[in-house]
């Protein structure tokens, strides 16, 4: 949608991604579209470089969040949450679910839609 403007449909990838959870690692933010860690590695640089995002070190992973002092910040967030809406519905509610606990563990899988509701 934005590819134009932003030079990289990885980069629109990205920021979007920041703007739904509000932080993220590079390799979670690669998993969670099916990327490859260092395209989106490069793009998170070039972003830093830029001064929309800032990075700092949280153990041996960069944790990368909206630089809250970037000049276009809230223009560049209302754009984003524009091109949201034309995103697919099953993109949309993925970035906008936030998992807000830990899941117990050795908890059993549920999948939904199923008449039996299956565990896996």
């Amino acid at each position: 949608m934005l590819k134009v403007l932003l030079g990289s449909k990885d980069k629109e990838l990205v920021l979007q991604y920041l703007l739904s959870k509000n932080e993220g690692y590079a390799s979670k933010i690669a998993r969670f579209f099916n990327l490859n860690p260092s395209q989106i590695g490069k793009q998170l640089d070039a972003l830093e470089e830029g001064g929309v995002l800032i990075g700092f070190q949280v153990g041996r992973s960069r944790l990368y969040k909206f630089n809250p002092r970037y000049y276009f910040l809230p223009e560049l967030k209302t754009l984003l949450k524009k091109a949201l809406e034309a995103y697919p519905d099953e993109l949309k509610e993925s970035l906008q679910f936030n998992r807000t606990a830990p899941r117990r563990k050795n908890k059993p899988y549920i999948l939904k839609g199923d008449s039996s509701e299956t565990e896996l």
